[in-house]
């Protein structure tokens, strides 16, 4: 008889269970973390000259492996680490949108033909503008430790949303979310801005997460469990008060709307996709408000479905406030990378219309939102990143006039691009909001127009950019449009060819969406 057993069957003493893991449906969040570390120990044993390449393709074949073993364990359902974690068809269609998206950040970030050395700084503890600072700025060194630092981001992505224990799901969020803290401040141009984006960050992360981790405190009082299965029960038998649940519930829900970047959480989100490294920013508007929106859908659906009309003016709210909040202030701004973070946050609101509709069309109509705005997003911040004159990229409003005269193809590949935002037909923008707002309409109504209203405010400044660049004079010392490798080129082409593809034959991933759309606690 081994010591385990002894010790559960002394009387009084509490019976220790096992818990079950399955590896197998674990593996391809096992993969990416495996070669984040592997990743890790390439930085301290190969030589600077090596590492670019060796990291590119590790972290590569990493995500492609990652993405590979997803698709085999497709179908399969189950609960694992003791219900901690809860591999389910939404899980994997939501893991799987954030490998697709990582791999092209990650090819977006590796480009090196736009910048010499490329877009991240060679060393980022270097005083700014010293001589060090100035050399370099100039130099071909490259600082290869994003590559790990972007795999340990994915990893926690892939957890967040799987997260059925309240405990499991804030590691996941810090794991995620220190990487960004760091790379949001590795720009190697306009270093004060960078390193100001990563410090707003970090000090606003940090009371996010504390709000997150107090509702979990006050959760845990109340249901004497942290995982949400237990959470949802104890709403129908526990005789503890309400107080704590609805506080504890409203402060989890501001660290989860914060991470989204949703009003009136959002103060963050147009400095720090200003000040990042333009490929990181794409990384973050893309697979960050994936991976939250995953968990704010398990967190509503799994944990608080039974209080379902009492959570529901909540999202009402802010919802209201994101659309309003992004397409009015949008209208404001003269950056091209600020006027994106806007239309982040209405999207943001648009995807929380579907969430209220609580049934699997919604789900099933959030799934597909998310996947096409990140593939739309990818492409867009990849596109900016070509519009560079001297000092390095040229994002402000004036410099893009005229640039259809000096590149009529960029031009009219980013204008397709923006009226997917818009919501205009033949796109996947149009599709994956048809799709939200028809999900939404018999029990929100009012809500769908205000988003109509919204989206019609913010075609503008998405039109108004069209109009720099068609129809304004061209400056004469005004930016290029650089052409970039194969890596940047690949990433972009992806991009554009499935807002496309999604816009003209939607129907595939709106079945494996719809097919997707079963979480289960």
């Amino acid at each position: 008889m081994s010591s385990l057993t002894v010790l559960a069957a002394v009387p009084g003493e509490t019976a220790f269970h096992q818990p079950t893991i399955s590896y197998a449906s674990m593996a391809p969040i096992l993969i990416v973390l495996g070669v984040a570390l592997v990743g890790v120990l390439v930085e301290a044993a190969l030589p600077r000259a090596q590492r670019f390449n060796v990291q590119l393709g590790l972290t590569l074949a990493g995500l492609a492996a990652a993405f590979i073993d997803l698709i085999t364990i497709r179908g399969h359902s189950t609960v694992t680490i003791g219900g901690a974690l809860s591999i389910d068809s939404t899980t994997l269609f939501i893991q799987g949108t954030i490998l697709v998206l990582a791999a092209m950040s990650v090819l977006l970030t590796a480009e090196r033909g736009l910048e010499t050395g490329g877009a991240i700084v060679a060393q980022a503890a270097v005083v700014i503008g010293s001589p060090a600072d100035r050399r370099l700025a100039t130099s071909e060194r490259v600082q290869t430790e994003v590559f790990p630092l972007l795999m340990f981001a994915v990893g926690g992505m892939m957890v967040f949303p799987a997260a059925n224990n309240l405990l499991l799901m804030f590691v996941a969020l810090e794991v995620f979310s220190l990487p960004l803290y760091l790379l949001a401040g590795l720009a190697r141009r306009r270093r004060l801005l960078s390193q100001e984006a990563a410090i707003k960050y970090f000090l606003l992360g940090a009371f996010a997460s504390a709000y997150f981790l107090y509702g979990l405190a006050l959760l845990y009082g109340y249901a004497n469990s942290v995982d949400l299965p237990q959470i949802l029960v104890a709403q129908s038998t526990s005789t503890n008060s309400d107080t704590l649940l609805y506080l504890g519930f409203g402060m989890l829900l501001v660290g989860l709307l914060f991470k989204a970047g949703i009003a009136p959480f959002h103060s963050w989100t147009p400095d720090v996709y200003q000040g990042s490294p333009t490929p990181i920013t794409a990384f973050m508007a893309s697979c960050t408000k994936i991976a939250a929106f995953g968990a704010i859908a398990r967190v509503l659906y799994v944990g608080f479905f039974a209080s379902s009309w009492n959570w529901r003016p909540i999202i009402w709210a802010v919802a209201i406030a994101s659309i309003v909040v992004g397409a009015v202030f949008g209208l404001t701004q003269t950056d091209v990378k600020r006027i994106l973070a806007y239309s982040s946050i209405a999207h943001a609101g648009f995807i929380l219309i579907g969430l209220i509709s609580i049934d699997k069309a919604g789900l099933s109509a959030v799934l597909f939102y998310m996947a096409a705005y990140g593939l739309t997003t990818v492409a867009a911040f990849g596109l900016v990143s070509l519009v560079r004159d001297s000092n390095g990229e040229a994002t402000h409003l004036s410099q893009w006039s005229g640039l259809a005269k000096r590149s009529p193809l960029f031009a009219a590949t980013f204008a397709f691009l923006l009226l997917a935002f818009a919501g205009i037909p033949l796109t996947s923008g149009f599709i994956g909001k048809f799709v939200v707002f028809r999900a939404a309409y018999h029990t929100a109504a009012p809500l769908v127009v205000i988003a109509l209203i919204g989206s019609a405010v913010a075609a503008f400044f998405y039109l108004r950019i069209v109009v720099m660049m068609f129809f304004a004079e061209a400056a004469e010392d005004g930016p290029t449009v650089t052409i970039p490798s194969a890596l940047s080129t690949i990433a972009i082409t992806v991009g554009v060819a499935g807002t496309l593809f999604l816009g003209v034959f939607p129907q595939p991933l709106l079945d494996l969406a719809n097919n997707a759309a079963k979480l289960r606690g």
